[in-house]
């Protein structure tokens, strides 16, 4: 079954870290993404830039509406995401708590809808 991993975290735990904390976060994460590579779990993961760069778009009776930035009432800003593939919801978890950002923020993991 395949699960949506969403990764969220504030963007200021981020902005605080030293560039070495980085370069380890950024190395972590790229190294636990191959071992999902290895073990048969990885889909597709992406890392997301800056909310600062999206766009929200709504379409009401026809008509297209267009703000900057996500709607968001939480500090916690959509950081990147992770698809698997599990056999299981408890697997997914596992698989989830692995993902190095999970220490500093939080993993949501949502299965797959499908369709028929």
């Amino acid at each position: 079954m395949k699960y949506l991993c969403q990764v969220w975290f504030e963007p200021s735990v981020l902005e605080r870290m030293r560039n070495e904390e980085r370069k380890k976060l950024d190395r972590d994460s790229l190294g636990y993404d191959e071992d999902l590579v290895e073990s048969g779990h990885m889909i597709h993961a992406e890392a997301l830039q800056s909310p600062k760069s999206a766009v929200t778009i709504r379409v009401r009776n026809g008509e297209v509406s267009v703000t900057d930035g996500p709607y968001a009432e939480t500090k916690e800003q959509l950081g990147g995401f992770i698809l698997i593939e599990a056999s299981d919801l408890n697997d997914a978890i596992r698989v989830a708590a692995g993902i190095p950002l999970a220490k500093l923020g939080s993993i949501e993991v949502r299965p797959v809808y499908t369709f028929g």
